[in-house]
């Protein structure tokens, strides 16, 4: 046996999807990412970015960028826990902890390595991680560089994690979910969560990548959305959503920061965030504390799809964010709506299985503050042709 034989088995799956038209992964933009890309030459509607206040191409944000470039320079040329430990680091970690009310906060270089470094180092042995079945992979990941067990509730089934919890009342218990799951766009029951991690002394960490900027008056996300920000222990989130850059970060309080901080390996052995992208998510943090009028912008025209897709007749599962599913349970269709859309003038993204359950198979789509009226018009129009072409509507 070869241990590369399994490249030429996944290779040929792609063959055949790309022969058909149907491969839609890996695309190249031309343009900034906004409302409105360039692929191919051609401009098309983007729905499916997760920038969702449309700051990735605000002119405070790449002001800043430059500015850190021009001060600091390109990269840090090594781990924050060496050499490349920089003010504006700090400076960040400051404002995010002011900005969510905790004590402290740690900065990583990406979201992926926030969920593993800070997992992997606080699930010990004698420890178990909880967590709903939805989760990011990045979560799984990190409880699987853990030492602790790992057990799975049903999604956002609270007499499922209730049994889960009562089994293992002996241990130490971690819950970990999702504040806004990233495929269907519904939002954890974190009241509930919060309630049996109270009863069963188990601590509660929130992944908010999709829900900061977006959920709560402050756009502090899923715990500021249910009035919970002071019982949930920890809050991860990264800055390739509403932040406007990539990287990411964890808050709770400063023991457990600072000790994440001297054990998290995904930190100590990586290099740190470079400067340009620390100033990027810096000046977007501003603008979400200044402008609560690109999050009212945000929900009108998640409002506004969300009716107009039910209108149509589409099945949009539960979602109540700006991430907006339309549910096809066939991987084949998704496909197929996908490049009968990208003809209408619509980019969009095919999630099938792994990344979802079998039979729920689905077009993700999701809204940015900065859509217009008619480019949302034209998302509509177009779904509506392709939906009954495709016999998923009348």
């Amino acid at each position: 046996m070869d241990v590369f034989d399994k490249c030429e088995k996944i290779n040929e799956q792609y063959r055949f999807v790309k022969e058909r038209g149907y491969y839609f992964y890996f695309r190249t933009l031309e343009s900034p990412q906004d409302s409105e890309v360039i692929i191919q030459g051609r401009r098309v509607i983007m729905i499916g970015s997760n920038n969702y206040l449309g700051l990735t191409n605000h002119p405070r944000v790449k002001e800043a960028a430059i500015k850190a470039i021009e001060k600091y320079g390109s990269g840090c040329a090594g781990s924050r826990f060496l050499n490349g430990n920089l003010e504006i680091h700090e400076e960040l970690e400051t404002k995010l902890a002011r900005f969510f009310r905790k004590e402290a906060a740690l900065v990583f270089a990406t979201g992926y390595q926030t969920n593993l470094g800070t997992i992997s180092a606080l699930i010990g042995r004698n420890d178990i991680a909880i967590l709903d079945k939805y989760n990011h992979a990045s979560i799984i990941d990190g409880c699987r560089l853990s030492f602790g067990q790992v057990k799975k509730y049903r999604h956002n089934d609270m007499k499922d994690l209730e049994k889960i919890l009562e089994s293992n009342k002996e241990k130490g218990k971690l819950i970990i979910v999702d504040g806004v799951f990233s495929m269907e766009g519904d939002i954890a029951d974190l009241p509930s969560i919060v309630r049996l991690a109270k009863a069963y002394g188990a601590r509660v960490m929130v992944d908010d990548a999709h829900g900061i900027g977006v959920l709560g008056p402050g756009g502090r996300g899923t715990a500021e959305h249910f009035g919970l920000e002071n019982e949930v222990d920890l809050i991860m989130g990264t800055y390739s959503k509403s932040l406007a850059a990539i990287g990411g970060f964890v808050v709770g309080s400063k023991d457990v920061i600072n000790y994440i901080k001297h054990t998290g390996r995904s930190m100590i052995f990586s290099a740190s965030l470079p400067p340009a992208l620390v100033a990027s998510v810096s000046a977007a943090l501003d603008i979400i504390d200044e402008q609560p009028e690109l999050r009212e912008k945000l929900w009108k025209n998640t409002h506004k799809m969300l009716k107009g897709y039910k209108e149509l007749g589409f099945d949009t599962g539960l979602s109540e964010t700006p991430i907006i599913p339309i549910i096809v349970g066939d991987s084949m269709k998704v496909f197929e709506m996908c490049k009968l859309l990208f003809e209408q003038g619509v980019f969009v993204n095919p999630i099938v299985s792994p990344a979802t359950p079998p039979k729920r198979e689905l077009l993700r789509t999701s809204y940015m503050a900065t859509h217009r009226e008619d480019q949302l018009d034209r998302v509509l129009e177009a779904f509506a042709k392709v939906g009954k072409k495709m016999g998923l509507i009348q």
